[in-house]
């Protein structure tokens, strides 16, 4: 706990088996309470290293639900536990565990309700290896956003977050899709639900066990944000109502 906060980190995880112990020994338990290790139908031994690292929850999908199936799954199974403060990390190993005293912190003293590890603040992106066209996709996409949305985030497809208990008890975020548009999505909800999103510093690493989407996907995902924040637009206007802000 952090300040009579209950922490708890959820890990959702595809195919990790090469980086989840890397990952989950890094977590700081001294402040952790609880893990949630839910594995996406892999096709490889993720869940059985996960039992094997002594993980308190972990559950495997029978069929792939998609990368925000997956957290629907984690988010759930975290307000189940009680949680005051969720973290969620993906365990590729892409982020620093590291971060994870800090951006609880922020929380569990009532600073932000919510907290994204930012890859683009400083130079760590294109340091840690991000290829040149995913920056300046991830660069256009964000001033974009910021302007329909009238934020000021350095990034919007993190996917390295935290909330607190209330924001998950009160976005509606089952409503929003099961594929990677998912985090755009719920960070629409977090911004319409009139709750206020702060940022770190978080160095990446690209590296061939991290995972990534390729080129047509981006494009598919890049499609879906720009929809998300026209939608926000739209609802905030009250020219139109949108499900995932219902």
């Amino acid at each position: 706990m952090l300040n009579g906060k209950k922490i708890v980190v959820v890990l959702p995880a595809y195919n990790a088996e090469l980086t989840i112990e890397r990952t989950y020994s890094e977590i700081p338990f001294d402040i952790v309470d609880e893990v949630v290790l839910v594995d996406d139908a892999s096709k490889d031994h993720t869940s059985e290293v996960g039992k094997r690292l002594g993980i308190q929850h972990v559950i495997k999908h029978e069929k792939n639900k998609g990368y925000g199936g997956n957290q629907k799954t984690c988010y759930n199974k975290a307000k189940e536990l009680g949680a005051d403060i969720v973290i969620m990390l993906h365990p590729d190993y892409q982020y620093t565990p590291k971060l994870i005293t800090a951006m609880a912190s922020i929380i569990a003293f009532d600073v932000y309700p919510v907290v994204f590890g930012s890859r683009i603040l400083g130079m760590g992106a294109l340091r840690g290896g991000m290829p040149l066209y995913k920056y300046i996709f991830n660069r256009i996409l964000t001033l974009t956003q910021n302007i329909l949305m009238m934020q000021k985030l350095s990034e919007y497809h993190t996917g390295y977050r935290a909330f607190s208990g209330e924001v998950l008890r009160t976005v509606k975020f089952d409503l929003c899709s099961d594929d990677f548009v998912f985090d755009n999505e719920m960070a629409a909800q977090v911004f319409y639900a009139g709750f206020e999103i702060a940022e770190v510093t978080c160095p990446t690493k690209y590296f061939e066990e991290a995972s990534s989407i390729n080129f047509s996907r981006s494009v598919t995902y890049g499609l879906g944000v720009l929809r998300t924040s026209l939608f926000y637009r739209l609802q905030k206007w009250g020219l139109g109502s949108f499900r995932i802000f219902s």
